[in-house]
């Protein structure tokens, strides 16, 4: 398994975006890298490329272009009106699941062909640092994480995560899903 280091979508996304991503934008790009090549081999051979990058730059970008933590629903709007915008249409119904359902607890079953559950897992591969793997091999995990450093992006998240139970104590994660 090669480790992916270039995705022309996923790049001309975050061109797009930097602006918006200012100081965070390396650390949220090498988060997509990592999630990318998780979900990539976890998919398989034949998976739609395209699809993952998209879903990949557009399952946390709420986070910066709605200023929030509660991040899912901005972050389906903006991949729909691009997934409009671009004609691909008939991939939103799979691409909104993917950035609705990336931290659902448990297995998504719902549509067994679409590529939600190979996302969720590498998004939550990459949440844990590694240490949860998904069957992955270990060296390859290994080599995605040291590909791409963290530059700051679980630091951001636990700051987004204690100012959110400060204001929202009872539902401090509302992205988190059964």
């Amino acid at each position: 398994m090669n480790v992916v280091h270039k995705s022309i979508l996923l790049d001309e996304l975050f061109t797009r975006y930097q602006p918006l991503l200012a100081a965070d934008y390396e650390a949220y790009k090498n988060h997509c890298l990592r999630v990318l090549n998780f979900c990539r081999v976890l998919a398989g051979e034949g998976a739609n490329a395209d699809k993952i990058a998209l879903a990949t730059f557009f399952h946390d970008i709420g986070i910066w272009s709605d200023n929030t933590f509660d991040y899912l629903i901005p972050s389906q709007l903006l991949a729909r009106k691009y997934l409009e915008e671009t004609g691909r249409i008939a991939w939103i119904d799979e691409i909104e699941a993917m950035i609705g359902e990336h931290h659902k607890l448990r297995r998504y079953e719902a549509n067994p062909s679409w590529l939600v559950e190979p996302f969720r897992k590498a998004d939550w591969i990459d949440m844990t640092g590694g240490l949860l793997r998904c069957r992955l091999p270990d060296d390859f995990v290994t080599d995605v994480i040291y590909a791409f450093p963290n530059a700051g992006f679980h630091k951001k998240l636990i700051a987004l995560s204690l100012d959110r139970l400060k204001t929202h104590p009872f539902n401090p994660l509302p992205m988190m899903k059964l």
